[in-house]
């Protein structure tokens, strides 16, 4: 695996993008992270739909070596951890998670994060609520408009269409704007859009081995 990064400033603080769909910050030590919509291979196993798990392997493998590089104290989830509920690949995802039980796992909780009390115990949260703030900075799945502090999102699973002569290619990106930073989805295994994306910021676009800023 291949690890590019860039620097941000967000209210005057160092957030380090990644191609690997998450961003360290600095002064928090905080790995964050949208969309990892686990279970969702095995969601599609169970109705028929063959889907090998090696997918969610691959995204759990990246998450291992984003952590040994930066060694983080904090886990954010800014929503979408899970895709269905309960399932095989939660109990994958539990036992992959036990190898960091020093890291503070927060979730900040998404549309899909349908959380019973027996699945919450079993994924040992120390945070899971509809938004968390930290330092002035407020983390939602999706943006709010109505909400004056500076957000990082995700939920959209932002993309950008580059035109070629050749052919186009649609990426996966990051967006920063005045009033927010929206995260790419963690998983490889999602869609990409390009029509619901805020239209004016820095779009930061990502491949296996850079990032561009347009």
């Amino acid at each position: 695996m291949n690890l590019a990064t860039k620097n941000i400033i967000i209210q005057n603080q160092t957030f380090i993008l990644t191609n690997q769909r998450a961003v360290f910050w600095v002064k928090e030590k905080a790995l964050i992270l949208s969309d990892l919509h686990i279970g969702k291979t095995a969601h599609f196993r169970k109705n028929g739909i063959a889907i090998a798990n090696h997918i969610m392997k691959s995204d759990l493998e990246r998450l291992s070596v984003l952590i040994e590089y930066f060694l983080p104290e904090k886990f954010i989830v800014v929503g979408d951890l899970l895709h269905a509920g309960d399932n095989s690949d939660v109990d994958e995802f539990c036992s992959w998670k036990r190898q960091y039980s020093q890291i503070s796992f927060y979730l900040v909780e998404g549309n899909h994060d349908r959380i019973s009390k027996a699945l919450e115990e079993k994924l040992c949260f120390n945070y899971k609520a509809e938004h968390l703030e930290i330092n002035g900075i407020v983390f939602l799945h999706d943006f709010d408009t109505a909400h004056p502090k500076f957000q990082i999102t995700g939920h959209i699973h932002p993309g950008i269409v580059l035109n070629s002569a050749v052919k186009n290619i649609k990426l996966p990106c990051f967006i920063q704007t005045e009033q927010q930073l929206l995260l790419p989805a963690f998983s490889e295994f999602t869609g990409l859009d390009t029509k619901n994306i805020p239209k004016k910021g820095k779009y930061f676009v990502f491949t296996d081995s850079e990032i561009h800023e347009l």
